[in-house]
C-alpha cells in the first residue's frame, strides 16, 4: 500500500492487544516468525523514493502510516531509528502516522532538535482495553507532540476516554475489532459510548472495521470478510468528524506549503462504503480493483 512505510518488521509482544497480533498470523502463513525484527531493505527509504523526473513519489501532504508491521519505538530497533528520524526531518511536507503501546520509551527516544514536537508527525497510542487506556494515554499527554490521537484496536473491551479527550489535547480516536486467528468479540455497544464521548469533545472518530467477531443487540456475528467488517461499520453510521486540526507543512528549502499545493486524496466508487475512508490516504491506482 501506498500509504505503508515500514522502516524495519517484526516485533515483540507486550500486552493482550497483542496476543492475536495479524503480523504474526501473516508472517505464519508465509513461513515466518513475526518475532525476527530486522531493518528492511528496499523499504528504509521509501519516503525519500522518487520517479524519473525528480518528483517524490509521495506527495506534499500526504499521511504516512509508519511501522505497521512493528513498533516504531521498539527496544530492537534503536539503532536504527535516528535515521528514520532523518527522512522525516528530510520530508517536512509529509505527514508521519505514528503509532505505538511503548509511550513510556518514547521521551529517551526524541531526536536533539525535536523542541515541543515537528509539526508533520502524528503519535498515537494503542489503547484496546480501559488498562492499557489508563496507561498509556496519561503518557501520551505528557510528550511534546502536536498531534496526538488514540488507537483503540484491536478493540477488546470498554474504553472510556472522556477524561483524556477533555484535556483538549487529543485530534482523533479510532477503533476496530480484531482479525485471524483467535480473535476476540468486539461489542458495538463499546463502540457507541466512545463514539458519544468523542462527539461531546469535538473530537474526530473512526470506526474501521467490525472484526471478525462482533456483538450487536446482544447477538454475536462471525463475519471473516473483512470488506464486509468494513462496510458494516460504514453502515453504522458512527464515524463523526470533529474538530479540524491544522498541520504546517514545509517543502525541502523550508518554505510553507499552502492548503492548495497539498495533496487531495482521491477515491474509487467502492471506497465510498469503506469505514476506514476518513482517514484513509485514497486510491494509489495499483489496478487491482480491475483484476
Amino acid at each position: 500500500m501506498h500509504d505503508i512505510w515500514n522502516p524495519w518488521h517484526g516485533c515483540v509482544k507486550c500486552s493482550e492487544g497483542c496476543e492475536h497480533c495479524y503480523m504474526y498470523f501473516l508472517d505464519k502463513q508465509r513461513d515466518k516468525d513475526g518475532s525476527e525484527i530486522y531493518k528492511t531493505k528496499a523499504g528504509f527509504k521509501y519516503p525519500l523514493s522518487r520517479f524519473r523526473n525528480g518528483e517524490y513519489k509521495i506527495k506534499s501532504g500526504e499521511r504516512i502510516r509508519v511501522c505497521m508491521t512493528s513498533d516504531f519505538f521498539l527496544k530492537e530497533a534503536d539503532q536504527w531509528r535516528n535515521e528514520a528520524w532523518d527522512i522525516m526531518r528530510s520530508r517536512a511536507d509529509v505527514i508521519f502516522y505514528l503509532l505505538t503501546k511503548r509511550p513510556e520509551r518514547v521521551k529517551d527516544c526524541l531526536p536533539m532538535d525535536w523542541g515541543n514536537g515537528w509539526d508533520n508527525i502524528f503519535f498515537n497510542v494503542t489503547a484496546e482495553n480501559q488498562r492499557r487506556a489508563d496507561e498509556r494515554i496519561p503518557i501520551l499527554l505528557d510528550l511534546p507532540f502536536k498531534h496526538k490521537g488514540i488507537m483503540c484496536a484491536p478493540f477488546i473491551g470498554p474504553v472510556s476516554v472522556r477524561k483524556y479527550l477533555e484535556s483538549g489535547q487529543i485530534e482523533q480516536v479510532t477503533c476496530g475489532g480484531e482479525n485471524y486467528d483467535g480473535a476476540r468479540p468486539c461489542n458495538f455497544d463499546w463502540v457507541l459510548n466512545l463514539r458519544q464521548e468523542c462527539a461531546d469533545n469535538n473530537v474526530s472518530f473512526c470506526f474501521i472495521e467490525t472484526g471478525t467477531k462482533f456483538i450487536k443487540d446482544k447477538k454475536l456475528y462471525t463475519i471473516p470478510d473483512k470488506q464486509v467488517q468494513s462496510l458494516m461499520a460504514y453502515k453504522s453510521g458512527v464515524s463523526f468528524r470533529g474538530k479540524e486540526w491544522h498541520y504546517d507543512l514545509y517543502d525541502e528549502w523550508g518554505y510553507p506549503i499552502p492548503e492548495e499545493k497539498r495533496f487531495v486524496p482521491h477515491f474509487r466508487e467502492h471506497c465510498n462504503t469503506c469505514g476506514s475512508r476518513m482517514i484513509c490516504a485514497g486510491c494509489s491506482d495499483c489496478g487491482r480493483c480491475e483484476k
